[in-house]
């Protein structure tokens, strides 16, 4: 609106003559207008608030499924011979994992892989509980050990071991959590296809305990699979899982900062060289669920306003009580003791509050320029499952 038609408005509403400050006019009559729509400025803040968060979690799966629909699904292609695997490297990090070490490393020579073909290195992050020692007992079976001689983290770890690898695909796994026996060929054959440079394995979440142990985290990691597994029908994935990628070697040789997390940091080196990153649904990793919300939101910290309220509108009394309930229930959670069975009424919205407060707190984190905590496993037990 030009000024001279504020200066009329003006005049109008007052029955003023004369010359006015345009300028003053302006900005008086945006404040008044501004002062109307107050009242209603919470509900649309709500309302935007909610409708980002349904587009998260319901719309943005929505929009993958219906363009998934239209597309041609993937040709079928034959099972590879022996002969024709190509060699990998599995590289194992670790930091004190003397309880589960030997174990682990049984499973990861159970895999079914040509085992002329395989390389298995462990890396150690300067364990000091004797985790080192017992990897050496696995020399004559083929594993090799690289340690650093002090603590410097995860990707760190990683990146030490490049001058040591031989593999043409990088396979790299957790020390908590069981590989399916056929899963590293799943994840090899995804490379058949050229434009994959990242190969992510599927996690099903499993308690070693009790199957009624944080069921949030099993439920909310179903869903995060679904929407990978629908975007890599349409391209790819943003991220790999920690539990189980691999990753072409070309790829894998470029550095990466200490701060960034290598399962994130390849999906993002493979798209910058041109490639996609997928997932994998049969490449099958089972991983132990945390026992306590703690430590699951201290594990996410370290990997990532109240809204305006008008007490008197029955919409804000009806989100006031909604957020108190679920403040509530994510208390319950975080408080819970560690290896009771959480109900499943508080195990998930609870898991899904911390996951995104974790994810914030990442974030301030790092527009701080604080940087990130130094790795420590998450220590989740083993998995029962043979």
């Amino acid at each position: 609106m030009s000024p001279a038609r504020n200066a009329g408005l003006l005049r109008e509403r007052d029955g003023r003559e004369g010359p006015v400050d345009t300028t003053r006019t302006a900005w008086k009559l945006f404040s008044e207008r501004a002062m109307t729509l107050a009242p209603t400025l919470p509900l649309v803040l709500l309302v935007a608030a909610a409708g980002l968060c349904a587009y998260t979690f319901l719309g943005y799966p929505a929009i993958l499924e219906l363009l998934r629909v239209v597309r041609r699904a993937l040709p079928h292609r034959p099972q590879r011979l022996a002969a024709e695997w190509p060699t990998i490297s599995v590289v194992l990090p670790v930091y004190n994992e003397v309880e589960g070490i030997a174990s682990t490393l049984e499973r990861i020579l159970a895999i079914e892989y040509p085992a002329e073909r395989r390389q298995i290195l462990v890396v150690s992050d300067a364990s000091t509980d004797g985790t080192d020692e017992i990897v050496t007992r696995f020399a004559p079976r083929g594993v090799e050990l690289v340690r650093l001689p002090q603590r410097r983290g995860k990707t760190a770890a990683e990146n030490a071991t490049r001058s040591r690898l031989s593999g043409e695909i990088i396979v790299n796994t957790d020390a908590s959590v069981q590989i399916d026996a056929g899963a590293v060929k799943h994840l090899v054959a995804a490379f058949d296809d050229p434009s994959v440079g990242v190969a992510s394995g599927r996690d099903v979440s499993v308690s070693n305990v009790d199957d009624r142990l944080n069921p949030g985290e099993q439920a909310y990691v179903g869903y995060e699979l679904w929407v990978r597994d629908l975007e890599t029908s349409l391209s790819g994935i943003v991220g790999a899982s920690g539990c189980l990628y691999a990753i072409r070697r070309d790829l894998h040789m470029h550095t990466m900062p200490d701060g960034l997390s290598r399962d994130f940091g390849a999906a993002l080196v493979a798209r910058e060289h041109g490639y996609r990153a997928v997932s994998v649904p049969a490449a099958i990793c089972y991983v132990p669920r945390s026992s306590s919300l703690r430590r699951e939101y201290r594990r996410k910290v370290r990997t990532g306003a109240l809204a305006w309220l008008a007490p008197e509108r029955w919409w804000a009394a009806a989100t006031l009580a909604l957020g108190g309930a679920v403040a509530l229930v994510t208390a319950i959670g975080w408080v819970w003791p560690e290896g009771r069975p959480v109900p499943r009424l508080i195990a998930v919205p609870a898991y899904a509050v911390s996951g995104n407060i974790a994810a914030l707190q990442a974030w301030i984190r790092a527009l701080g320029a604080q940087g990130t905590a130094l790795w420590e496993p998450t220590r989740r037990g083993v998995t029962s499952r043979s």
